[in-house]
């Protein structure tokens, strides 16, 4: 045997040692038992706050604004502009954003050619600028154009 393997095989077995005695401490006992997943993390999640409500709360006092038949938007859900909307469901005090900024319509429509999906894309430096986008373009009906 060559003289190497005599000081790497004990060191392999110290490191699958270690490696066996630091999994028993750290892998959960519900681990595995339904799946290659933490079993009681769904009981864990069930605990945590909810921060999203999704487009039915909002339509119930924005029916005008869930009426309207997006196009170009039809699959983003309210939250995706307005932050999530759970604390002004449960109290309309609470604002949400409204998002009035250019660089916050550019986080999807700044010129991007690696973009797989069609989307409208502008050259925010070139494109009206020092104008929020809002000021032409209302984001619930992006087809038409303010005069």
């Amino acid at each position: 045997m060559p003289p190497q393997l005599k000081t790497l095989i004990p060191l392999f077995i110290l490191f699958i040692l270690a490696f066996l005695i630091a999994r028993h401490f750290l892998v959960p006992d519900s681990f595995g038992k339904e799946g290659h997943y933490r079993f009681e993390s769904v009981e864990d999640n069930k605990e945590m706050p909810m921060f999203y409500a999704g487009n039915e709360a909002c339509a119930e006092c924005h029916d005008k604004a869930a009426e309207m038949e997006y196009d170009m938007h039809a699959d983003l859900t309210c939250e995706t502009c307005h932050g999530p909307g759970m604390a002004h469901y449960e109290n309309p005090d609470n604002k949400l954003i409204m998002p009035r900024d250019r660089s916050f319509c550019g986080l999807c429509h700044a010129s991007n050619n690696t973009r797989k999906y069609k989307l409208a894309q502008v050259d925010l430096e070139e494109h009206n600028p020092g104008m929020k986008c809002v000021e032409c373009h209302n984001p619930h009906l992006p087809w038409e154009i303010a005069e």
